[in-house]
Formats: structure tokens, sequence, C-alpha cells
């Protein structure tokens, strides 16, 4: 890996997501509470992406990692009175980290249905433990009256949304930035290898082990800051932060958008939380079977997600464009 090397410099395209969240937020003021909330679970989903889609580890429970630093940046706030942003933040990436470096360490030691049903047991584990925790927690009804001093001392949380918008886009600017020096890094490529291939990498020598206990802590600690980043903006957090719901929907989200792809953890969860928005409003009884069949349809049609298909198309337009070129060249 010592002679790895890769073109890390930014392209102009992926300056689009960041120039489409400053259009939103000029153009769009009256839903930016939703568009904070898109942007915590693009958070969210970039953690997951970062184990999933480049190390290969499959999890149904990530939403433990997420719940626990909502939970702890609420019990920072109400048993602790420490009300400070960057304190509740780092709290719950502290705590998260910790769940994330014992749970990993034995996990990753199995595979396939085993990992799979080691996250689930861990994710109801923590959940009955919030439900029955009342004290602690609040239990079914919610841990509520968490509060959050203006950040640095002048930006208030506002009822429009206005800075829980900035604040989320700042948090997620900087979690896309380090997955993105993750990704394009030889770690980065070893992850890669260790996906496509395990036993090649054991016989290259590889710390294998090691490594995935490290990107399943890392991954921890950025789902436990959106947690966090969910109580902060809502100054609640209930059971629903919790159990297999959230880890099935961070799913969906990542599969419409495109596993592996670092920008697919951008486009699912906006496509996913807008459908559900409008279905919600529009259908309130049965807005999960839109979602159901849109997932369907993605599946069957696009197997790479929504990114996938773009770049099929372009793929092909490219083609076309390549033929008709060399027709002409033929013509002359």
């Amino acid at each position: 890996m010592s002679g790895y090397s890769a073109d890390t410099r930014i392209r102009w395209t992926e300056w689009l997501p960041w120039v489409a969240a400053g259009a939103f937020f000029f153009l769009l003021p009256e839903y930016l509470s939703l568009g904070a909330r898109i942007l915590i679970f693009i958070l969210f989903a970039l953690s997951l992406d970062l184990i999933l889609g480049y190390a290969g580890i499959i999890t149904l429970g990530h939403s433990a990692f997420f719940g626990l630093g909502a939970y702890t940046a609420g019990i920072v706030s109400t048993q602790l009175a420490i009300n400070e942003p960057f304190v509740q933040l780092a709290a719950a990436a502290a705590v998260a980290a910790l769940l994330g470096v014992a749970t990993g360490a034995v996990i990753l030691r199995t595979r396939a249905l085993t990992l799979l049903m080691l996250t689930l047991a861990i994710t109801a584990i923590l959940l009955e433990v919030a439900n029955k925790a009342t004290w602690l927690t609040g239990g079914a009804d919610g841990l509520s009256g968490v509060k959050v001093d203006p950040i640095l001392g002048f930006f208030r949380f506002d009822l429009y949304g206005r800075t829980a918008f900035l604040y989320c886009l700042i948090a997620l600017f900087l979690g896309w930035w380090v997955v993105r020096r993750l990704i394009y890094s030889p770690f980065g490529a070893m992850l890669t290898g260790i996906r496509e291939n395990t036993t090649r990498m054991h016989a290259i020598g590889a710390p294998v082990y090691w490594r995935l206990v490290l990107v399943y802590t890392i991954s921890a600690t950025m789902a436990g800051i959106a947690g966090a980043l969910l109580t902060q903006t809502n100054q609640f957090v209930g059971l629903n932060v919790l159990g297999l719901e959230p880890s099935g929907d961070i799913l969906v989200m990542l599969i419409l958008g495109g596993v592996g792809r670092l920008y697919g953890a951008f486009i699912g969860p906006v496509v996913y939380l807008i459908a559900q928005d409008y279905l919600a409003k529009q259908y309130p009884e049965y807005w999960y079977f839109g979602i159901g069949t849109l997932l369907i349809a993605v599946v069957l049609f696009a197997p790479g997600g929504i990114l996938g298909m773009v770049d099929k198309l372009r793929d092909k337009w490219l083609s076309l464009y390549k033929q008709k070129s060399s027709a002409r060249a033929s013509a002359r």
C-alpha cells in the first residue's frame, strides 16, 4: 500500500450538493426545518456507507449509535445541565465511539448472518434499556426539556430552522470531508480490498480485523454525532431513534441513492424524506406503500441506485456521441 496514489482533487461536480444546499437556504426558507432533518440523515447515511459500501460490513443495527448519540446529547442537557452545543456533540461522539469499539471488537469476529443478528441484538438491548430507564431517558414518553445554548454565544436556534440548517450543513461538510479523505487514502484502498477479497488481504499481511474495528468505530462516531444533531434541532428525543425502523430507513435511503458511491448517501435521504413528507401529507395512511413502490422500482430498474442509473445514462450518451463523432469523421 506504500505505493498507493490517487487523484484527491475535488471535481467541480462535487460542489453541486453544497451549491444546492445554499440555494435551498435562500429560496425555500419555509422548509428549512425539513432541510435540517435531511442534512442530518445524509450524515447518518454517510456513516453507514463507510462500513457497508466500502468495508462490506452488513448491519441492521446502525441506529444503535444514532440513538445513543441522540440520548447522550439529551441527557447531558437534562441531567448535567450542560447546554453548550459543542460539548453535547463531543459527548455523543465519545459515547458512540466507545460503543462502536466495544461492540465492533466482538461482532467483527463473525460473518454473514451471525454478524447481522448481533447488530440487531445490540440495538434491541439499547432500545429496551432506553424504554425501562424512565428516570434517565423518559421511557416511552421521550426525553423533553433539552436545552441548547446559542452557537458560539450568538446564533440561537429559531423557530424557522435557519440556525439549525446552517449548523447541520457545517457538520455534514466536515463529515463528508473526513469520509472523502478516508476513501481516497491507502486506508480506503485497504477497505475496498477487504470488501472484495478478505482472504487475499490476509495473504499480503494486512491487519484486516483491526482495520474493520477502526472503520466501524469511525462510522459509529459519525452516527452518534448525527443523532446528537437531531436532538439539538428538535430539543427532544424519543424511542423512535432506536430499533429496527431507523436502521431499515437509513438502509433504504442508501440503496435508493447508491451504496458505495459516496454521493449516494446525499441523493437517497433527499429523495426518501421529500417523498415521505409529500406522501404523508397527501396519503397519511398509505405513504409506506408509495415508498415501497419507489424502492422496488429502483431495485428492479436501477440496481446501483439513482446514481447508478445516472451513470448508465451518461455512459450511454457518451457512447452515442462517440459513434456520431466517428461517423462524421468517416464521412469527411
